[in-house]
């Protein structure tokens, strides 16, 4: 398998035992079950939510679908491969959201797409978390995806990761005076044909101009395995599998939960949550006073069920596929850069309103102008992350 995230298939990283690899299925198996079963207290939605959740750490783990190393395979090898499949992924989601955000409802509850204003801080945020990808080895969604995979380095990114989103939902306040517009949503603007129609042509332009750049280089040349029934189970998959499969479960997450796909509220949930156990008092914070969220149970919280499940659902993907490894090496130049880059995700996705999942691929979805420039500053940050890799002993 092609490592989206560095961490999980490396020479630092051991293969367990067929043994063990069964008896961890089976646990991981009788949890996400149990969790099934455990959500349906706070309605269906969640349970569905949940398996969803599971499907898609099953789909980042077999296509090994990673946006930080496709940004960074891309400004180094140009190679395209990997960004030819987020284009895919986008224009199938463009597609499937639109009807769905048309009619503004979705199985009697109302939905909304990933929505936000563009601005200096947006900006900003957004470049941060580009430089933390490179840094911590990973995206949002590739973080838990890799700890599903066995790799405990991640579990350093996701606290930091989380730590980071809190410290900027403290800071929120902060960025509020920098010019920014309302939100510019291109389907309002233009309608949602419009808006469809304009989306797919630049998708399809940055398509050729993609192909006609990367001919320029040389990029590694590796055969995408071809789809069979036998790796829908083993894997691994092709990247464009992978894709289309996040394009349709991050659909099925907004008919369900009436939202696009998320990722880093649920960090910083996690976070104030368990600073509020230790003491913090919220009322000290303006983004955090009043927030109910912070009085009902995590379970209740659909990012946070989600996030767990796709830990979950990664895990059982590769025991179910002989996969499963465990990191066995871990140098402290790692660790510093680790730190240092789950920080500034943290802090930028949030800074940002979202990571790559809800910032670029949830918003271009939802035809919000902040995804494209959310993108457009993340592959400076991208750039910048890339330079400063080899002061931390970390392969281009």
């Amino acid at each position: 398998m092609s490592s989206g995230v560095e961490n999980i298939h490396s020479s630092e990283s051991r293969l367990l035992p067929p043994r063990p690899q069964k008896l961890v299925m089976a646990i991981a198996l009788a949890i996400f079950t149990g969790g099934v079963v455990l959500l349906s207290k706070y309605g269906w939605r969640q349970s569905a939510l949940f398996i969803i959740g599971g499907l898609l750490g099953v789909s980042l783990y077999h296509s090994s679908f990673g946006f930080a190393s496709a940004y960074r395979k891309l400004l180094v090898n140009r190679d395209v491969r990997g960004i030819y499949a987020q284009l895919v992924m986008l224009a199938i989601a463009t597609v499937l959201f639109a009807p769905v955000l048309a009619a503004g409802k979705a199985f009697g509850q109302e939905v909304a797409g990933a929505i936000a204003p563009v601005g200096i801080s947006g900006a900003i945020g957004a470049f941060i978390f580009g430089v933390g990808m490179q840094l911590g080895g990973a995206c949002g969604c590739g973080t838990l995806y890799t700890i599903g995979g066995g790799s405990y380095t991640m579990l350093i990114t996701l606290t930091t990761f989380c730590l980071g989103a809190f410290w900027a939902s403290l800071t929120r306040h902060l960025w509020a005076g920098l010019p920014k517009t309302e939100p510019i949503v291109l389907s309002e603007t233009l309608g949602w044909t419009g808006a469809v129609v304009l989306q797919l042509g630049i998708l399809l332009l940055l398509t050729g101009l993609l192909w006609f750049w990367s001919k320029q280089g040389k990029p590694s040349s590796r055969e995408h395995p071809s789809p069979t029934y036998s790796r829908f189970f083993s894997g691994p998959w092709p990247l464009f599998t992978g894709g289309i499969a996040l394009a349709v479960l991050n659909w099925l997450t907004l008919l369900i939960s009436g939202e696009p796909w998320r990722i880093t509220w649920g960090f910083a949930l996690w976070t104030a949550k368990i600073a509020t156990f230790f003491g913090w008092n919220p009322s000290t914070s303006k983004f955090w006073d009043g927030d109910t969220a912070l009085l009902n149970s995590v379970l209740a919280d659909v990012t946070s069920v989600m996030n767990l499940g796709i830990i979950l659902g990664a895990l059982l993907a590769a025991a179910l596929a002989g996969k499963l490894t465990l990191q066995t090496q871990i140098t402290s130049s790692k660790v510093i850069a680790t730190v240092i880059g789950g920080l500034l995700m943290g802090y930028g996705a949030f800074t940002a309103f979202g990571c790559n999942v809800s910032a670029f691929f949830s918003a271009i979805a939802s035809t919000s102008l902040h995804g494209w420039v959310w993108i457009i500053c993340a592959l400076f940050g991208t750039a910048v992350g890339i330079k400063l890799r080899p002061l931390f002993h970390l392969p281009s």
